[in-house]
């Protein structure tokens, strides 16, 4: 029988084990963050300058107080609270980790600290001055430095003039000490795509169709809009945007509006940028304004209207939002030949009609505007017909007698 393992034994064997479990020697080690990485971490105390973190195990950062304040000054942060950031240097002062949110908050700033903001790819705040050629100028604590309009947004921008006056937050995309000075080029886009990315990745889990999603309107066009749900664009289509007729799209949206939508059709393509083709829907949110049409627009009812449009063969009459009947040329013209419904009536002329029939099923409603009116087309209806046989007008001796 062999002895007890030697101390070099033991030692191997205890790694061994530790390879297999590496929770047998108590707490698994966790990785320590390193510059450049994004964490998040719990507020544990707020002190005068710094704010702290718990990033996990035994890993503690700080983070600047002044990048923490509003524009007032007032911290918008309390212990409890979680935040994200990103590492700019492991081992700090009091050993915790210097954490960096944005560069050029809280004041003038070194150019090592721009420096460290491009190598880590740290967010950069900065205020938009001008505009000159190709982009707009920002200042970032001092600092000059360009973005080109093209990184301005996710979209092209027509006039960057609207951007002088804001501060945003932008990446640094290149970094060059030249000997006039510092050469600083921007992107918001890039951090721009991020968020969407990551919103995405949210969204994804909820998408579904019928799914019922708040979104924001980024673009109109002739034909519809472009709706962010979450990262995600989806197209609204103006056939889709009520049951009421829209000429264009901005009669009824703008940019930056916030609505909910209906998801009506998903499909995949094979665009990286654009993986999710999805349609969207506010018109099947509204109720079916001819659900109940047969019972708002009875037979023999008159009802007062619009003119919505005119055609060769007839004028649609709009009676209600989204719900038109059609007066054919026939019963325009009160007796009257007419070869346009145009030399009847106009668009948006207020008339009164006749529902002659209703089918809800199949969205048609026959209106007339010549029944009930005189040949001379006032309203009023036809004198009544005398009752009983016509009265004869006798003969010319009859006459010749009622004068004696």
């Amino acid at each position: 029988m062999s002895g007890p393992p030697d101390d070099e034994d033991f030692a191997k064997l205890l790694a061994e084990y530790e390879q297999k479990d590496p929770n047998a020697s108590g707490k698994k080690k966790r990785r320590e963050p390193q510059p450049g990485e994004e964490v998040r971490g719990r507020v544990v105390s707020i002190g005068r300058d710094s704010v702290f973190l718990d990033l996990g195990g035994k890993s503690d950062g700080a983070i600047d107080l002044a990048e923490l304040r509003d524009a007032d000054g007032k911290v918008t942060v309390q212990v409890g609270d979680e935040l994200e950031a990103r590492v700019v240097e492991v081992g700090g002062p009091a050993g915790v980790i210097v954490l960096k949110r944005a560069v050029g908050r809280g004041g003038k700033i070194e150019s090592a600290e721009l420096q460290q903001a491009f190598q880590h790819q740290i967010p950069v705040e900065g205020l938009v001055t001008a505009v000159n050629k190709g982009g707009v100028e920002v200042q970032v604590a001092g600092v000059r430095a360009f973005c080109p309009i093209s990184q301005l947004e996710l979209r092209h921008v027509e006039d960057a003039n609207a951007f002088v006056g804001q501060r945003l937050t932008f990446r640094i995309t290149r970094y060059e000490e030249e000997k006039r000075g510092l050469n600083i080029v921007l992107s918001r886009r890039a951090l721009l795509e991020e968020e969407q990315r990551s919103a995405a990745e949210a969204t994804r889990g909820r998408l579904a169709l019928g799914a019922i999603l708040r979104g924001k309107v980024t673009t109109i066009k002739d034909y519809g809009a472009f709706v962010d749900i979450g990262g995600i664009e989806g197209m609204l289509h103006v056939s889709e945007l009520g049951f009421q007729r829209v000429s264009h799209p901005k009669d009824v949206l703008a940019v930056g509006q916030e609505i909910e939508v209906q998801i009506l059709k998903m499909e995949k393509t094979e665009d990286p940028r654009r993986p999710d083709k999805i349609s969207l829907s506010l018109k099947s949110l509204e109720k079916d304004p001819w659900s109940d049409a047969a019972e708002r627009f009875p037979e023999g009812a008159k009802i007062a209207g619009t003119i919505a449009r005119v055609e060769a063969f007839g004028a649609f009459v709009e009676l209600a939002p989204g719900v038109d009947g059609l007066v054919h040329l026939s019963e325009l013209g009160a007796q009257k030949h007419l070869r346009h419904a145009k030399e009847a009536v106009k668009v948006g002329q207020k008339v009164e009609v006749l529902v002659l029939s209703v089918d809800s099923d199949k969205r048609r409603i026959a209106l007339s505007m010549s029944a009930g009116k005189d040949d001379d087309g006032s309203d009023g209806g036809p004198a009544p017909a005398p009752s009983g046989p016509a009265p004869k007008l006798g003969t010319f001796a009859d006459l010749l007698k009622k004068k004696k």
